[in-house]
């Protein structure tokens, strides 16, 4: 049998609301990307992650940013070259 989700929400209602105020600005085309002199916002992903990090910096419940995984290859060549100092040393 198949194991059943469960069905907490992922984000609260109050990073709802913040998603949905980005959206009405950007609409309005009064959104903009930043403090200064930053282009207005059209597209609509923009919008939702501007709405969604307002949403976190307020305290919102909003799952963290993704991040992109590395590969280990600093850990692995570390690795090696302590390994060939001891190798050395004896």
């Amino acid at each position: 049998m198949a194991a059943k989700k469960s069905s907490t929400r992922k984000y609260g209602k109050a990073a709802g609301k913040s998603v949905k105020r980005a959206m009405h600005k950007r609409k309005a085309g009064t959104l903009k990307s930043g403090k200064g002199r930053h282009p207005k916002v059209k597209s609509r992903e923009q919008a939702i992650a501007i709405g969604l990090s307002e949403a976190r910096e307020a305290g919102a419940k909003v799952p963290r940013k993704r991040t992109s995984k590395k590969s280990g290859t600093k850990r692995s060549s570390a690795k090696r070259s302590s390994t060939k100092k001891s190798s050395r040393r004896k």
